[in-house]
């Protein structure tokens, strides 16, 4: 029987596996992520998320639909029955970072024994209420802070914070992304 070896949690043979096969096909690179959203009253909106393309295919292993529901505070109109969808941008973003740095440090003998990520993002409505056109109605910025344990040296240190540059999401929210929006009757 074959011993896993893990560091962070991740699997290193089937990471490096991962690595090679991308190499070796760069097809197999290209993912495709998918959500329905369905609007319910006021703020209050329910997405699903199960299927996606990648590695070449549709993927088939999620037997169960994810459901995220999404609403306002009360001071935005809404009941708070969910996080509103600038919360959820940035459990993303905080998410992403976290994770990418832990991928990356596996891959490179890194060993952390915990993180943390807090993170906070200012947001002025006037540009969401249309009032202002020269405020944007998203993020004017977001601050995070990542505390991490472990054996590490300054370097090292370094080195993690360095590696957040491969965060999807980090990318997502820094650098313009085309987005086609088609409305059209049901």
């Amino acid at each position: 029987m074959q011993a896993t070896t893990t560091l962070n949690g991740i699997d290193l043979d089937r990471l490096s596996g991962t690595i090679e096969a991308v190499t070796g096909d760069p097809t197999l690179a290209r993912f495709e992520f998918r959500a329905r959203n369905h609007w319910i009253d006021g703020g209050f909106s329910r997405s699903t998320i199960k299927d996606f393309y990648g590695a070449g295919q549709e993927d088939a292993t999620r037997t169960q639909t994810f459901t995220v529901e999404s609403d306002e505070p009360p001071v935005l109109l809404g009941q708070n029955r969910a996080p509103n969808t600038v919360e959820y941008v940035l459990q993303a973003l905080a998410a992403c970072v976290s994770g990418t740095i832990v991928y990356h440090a596996a891959a490179r003998g890194i060993a952390i024994e915990g993180m943390e990520t807090t993170i906070q993002g200012d947001l002025d409505v006037h540009g969401f209420l249309g009032l202002d056109g020269e405020v944007r109605p998203g993020f004017e910025q977001i601050q995070v802070g990542i505390k991490v344990t472990g054996d590490l040296d300054d370097s090292q240190l370094a080195e993690l914070a360095s590696l957040t540059r491969y965060s999807p999401v980090r990318d997502i929210v820094t650098n313009p992304v085309p987005v086609a929006i088609e409305v059209g009757r049901a």
